[in-house]
């Protein structure tokens, strides 16, 4: 699955994550690392298994949760409608 965000989408990088501004509706989102993690994954092109894995490799204790806490990620993603598909 590739992963695009919409047309009228910002995205910025900041020091803890990323920001994402929706230009119509004037609404922005900050990501933490952790999100921004996933979300560039996906944004360049990797898989929600290649997202899976880089989140299982940053938080190991965690592992078990990596293919929900992605699936919800991209989940909020569309329901802002600040993806293209």
């Amino acid at each position: 699955m590739t992963l695009r965000l919409a047309a009228h989408v910002a995205v910025t990088e900041t020091e803890h994550g990323m920001v994402l501004l929706d230009q119509r509706a004037g609404r922005y989102w900050q990501m933490n690392d952790t999100a921004a993690l996933v979300l560039r994954r996906l944004l360049d092109g990797g898989t929600v298994d290649e997202a899976v894995a880089a989140l299982r490799e940053r938080f190991p204790d965690a592992a078990d949760h990596a293919p929900a806490d992605v699936a919800d990620l991209i989940a909020s993603l569309r329901q802002a409608k600040v993806t293209a598909s």
